[in-house]
Parts: C-alpha cells; sequence; structure tokens
C-alpha cells in the first residue's frame, strides 16, 4: 500500500523521486540537531551542501543577519574542496539517509566544474549533481548563470565526464531569465532550479557599515516567493525540462503555487530553521490538496495556472 493517498512521484531527467520535496542546498542539517525529527527517506531527495573544486574559507563574518520577512547570507560557500570531501567518505553518510543524494557543486571558473564533475567520477551514492551556476565567475566576477554564452561553456565542460542528471541552479539576478534557460536547456541540463537567492543589502546605522562582513549578500525567505514564483511561471514558457522551485516555501501552499505555475519538484530553504518539521508537512499538505481536489497524481496539476490563465 503506497504511503501516499495520491501520485506525488515525479521525475527529473532520469531520476525518478516518490515526491517532489528536498531541502535547498545547505538549508538542512541531517545529522545533528535534526537528525531524530523524521525519517530522512520520507524526503523526495536530500541535497547536500554544495561542494566547491578547491578549498574556501568563505567570507568573513558577520555571514548572516535577519530582514523582514527572511535573511541576507553571505556565506560564501566556504568549502574542503571536492578531492578531501570523497577521501573522507562523506557521501557514506549521506547515502544512508533512505533518499536519493543530490550533490551540489561549485567552481570559481567554467573548467572547475567540469574538473569537480571528473572527480567525483559518476559515484554510485550519488543520484543526480546539482551545478550551483550563482557563483560569480572569477574572471568576469559575474554569475555563471547571468551569461548564457558563460553557461553554456559551463555545462559543456560538465556533460563529457557525467551521466547523472545535472541540476543547473540559476540566479534571479537577471534582466530575463528566458535566455538563460534555453541556453541551460540545449547545452545538456536536465532541470532547472529556480532560483537561487536575490543581491541585498543591510547596513547597522551605528556604525554606519554593512552589517554582513562582505557588504552585501543574498536575500532568501518568505518575501521572495512572489518574485520566484513569477520567475517560474515566465521560465515554463520556454522550458522543455523540469523546473525545480526554490525560494520562500514554508508551507504546502506555497508548494501547490509552484506547482501551478509549472514546478516539477521544489526545494525547501529558510523555512528549515525555524520549523525543521516543515518538509513532512508540506508533502502532506500537498498530498491532502490533490485528493480534496479530486486529482490522483501531482503530474495533473503542474502548469496549471497557464492553461486556467489563457481561458
Amino acid at each position: 500500500m503506497s504511503e501516499y493517498k495520491t501520485n506525488l512521484s515525479t521525475k527529473l531527467g532520469s531520476l525518478t523521486l516518490k515526491n517532489p520535496v528536498m531541502p535547498a542546498s545547505g538549508a538542512y542539517d541531517y545529522f545533528e540537531n535534526n537528525a531524530n525529527l523524521f525519517p530522512m527517506s520520507e524526503l523526495g531527495a536530500v541535497m547536500i551542501k554544495s561542494v566547491h573544486f578547491e578549498v574556501r574559507q568563505g567570507n568573513p563574518p558577520p555571514r548572516v543577519t535577519e530582514a523582514q520577512s527572511g535573511m541576507i547570507n553571505a556565506v560564501g560557500i566556504p568549502s574542503m574542496g571536492m578531492e578531501r570531501f570523497l577521501k573522507e567518505q562523506h557521501l557514506a553518510r549521506y547515502a544512508e539517509l533512505g533518499a536519493p543524494v543530490v550533490l551540489s557543486i561549485s567552481g570559481s571558473t567554467p573548467d572547475q566544474y567540469g574538473a569537480a564533475v571528473s572527480i567525483l567520477a559518476d559515484d554510485a551514492r550519488v543520484s543526480a549533481l546539482e551545478l550551483n551556476l550563482s557563483c560569480p565567475n572569477v574572471g568576469t566576477g559575474l554569475p555563471f548563470s547571468s551569461d548564457p554564452a558563460l553557461l553554456e561553456r559551463t555545462m559543456k565542460g560538465v556533460r563529457p565526464h557525467t551521466k547523472l542528471p545535472i541540476f543547473v541552479k540559476l540566479s534571479p539576478n537577471v534582466a530575463d531569465i528566458r535566455p538563460i534557460v534555453k541556453a541551460a536547456q540545449e547545452s545538456g541540463a536536465d532541470a532547472l532550479v529556480i532560483a537561487n537567492t536575490y543581491r541585498a543589502m543591510k547596513i547597522d546605522i551605528r556604525k554606519q557599515r554593512s552589517v554582513l562582513g562582505r557588504v552585501s549578500g543574498g536575500f532568501s525567505g518568505p518575501a521572495i516567493k512572489p518574485m520566484t514564483l513569477a520567475l517560474v511561471y515566465q521560465a515554463y514558457e520556454v522550458a522543455d525540462i523540469p523546473i525545480i522551485g526554490c525560494g520562500g516555501i514554508s508551507v504546502w501552499q506555497d508548494a501547490i503555487e509552484y506547482f501551478l505555475a509549472g514546478a516539477t519538484a521544489i526545494q525547501v530553504g529558510c523555512i528549515n530553521f525555524t520549523e525543521p518539521l516543515a518538509m513532512p508537512n508540506i508533502i502532506r499538505g500537498v498530498d491532502n490538496y490533490l485528493q480534496d481536489m479530486g486529482y490522483e497524481s501531482l503530474s495533473q496539476i503542474i502548469g496549471l495556472a497557464h492553461q486556467n490563465n489563457n481561458e
């Protein structure tokens, strides 16, 4: 007997998830504070915080600050580097959680992404890769996903090194996301993650300087949902590959909005820090909604807002 009342399964490239809910990269502590709250096998997938190709110290503190209806972070992707990550067998811990493992990868140049994936060598414990292309390119200072040509170059350096599904995480800080979407899918992406955080800052009026050590950071939390939802809706109109919605999802109703806008799956971020049971609650809420509305499967509502808005 199914653990759900409806069919919540969803497909991202060659990867099928039993439900569409996973944490955003770096937004859940699987092993310490939250380890015994619920079985991680309840999730559609587990996401590993971005592993950089090389060792990174991250940004100077303070790295995180509260903001209205959200938070601003300038963590800077501190990382032990891909070689050490694999050598110390960190993947083994995630593989034991009982859900498909998605590994997020970052780099400072296009070649570093390809090198990181090459080192990974399609480890059997990894079910998919997420490329964090919202990182700034060392050469230009621009995020990889803000320039279609740079995105294509990066993807073409990665794709030959892996048969795993590749999810490309896009930045929302662009004038028009549609050319970025087209570049990602034409260069071999299997799914899109829309979107990363919004550029933001906060100033201490007593010290008269930025609250963060790096001046500006990325804004996330409930306040960004309407903006990211609009990006997902816009991307769906030109995308031929699945979209993973990410931004401001706190409750099941938020998830439903993303599915109606065109998302095939979702990532949950900020709310996990204050409500660590948010994800299983969202899964149950989506299941109940589908049953209450008379649907048999999640796939029946994906992108439905487009059809209804055009009637």
